[in-house]
């Protein structure tokens, strides 16, 4: 937000997105693209990731807590406590 703001008071306005492929050097668009010829542009970069190169959030957090908790006593503490009340006792 404090970006637009800036580029407001630049005289700049914010366009749109569009995707673009990066090859030898030369970013081409993908899509048409309605500017001036030769106008200057600001670009911003943001890296796709394609499916084949994205991990599943469940793989990826395989193993995260290996060797910190012992799962046994984590559920025997579980178990336990849902024993204890924390309720006030209802007077009649």
């Amino acid at each position: 937000m404090a970006q637009a703001k800036k580029l407001e008071k630049q005289n700049l306005t914010i366009g749109k997105t569009i995707r673009a492929r990066f090859s030898k050097g030369v970013i081409r668009p993908l899509e048409k693209v309605d500017m001036a010829e030769g106008k200057e542009i600001m670009i911003t970069i943001l890296d796709l990731q394609t499916a084949s190169n994205q991990k599943n959030g469940l793989d990826a957090s395989r193993g995260g807590w290996l060797g910190l908790v012992d799962a046994e006593t984590l559920k025997r503490n579980i178990y336990a406590d849902r024993l204890i009340s924390t309720r006030p006792s209802v007077a009649l």
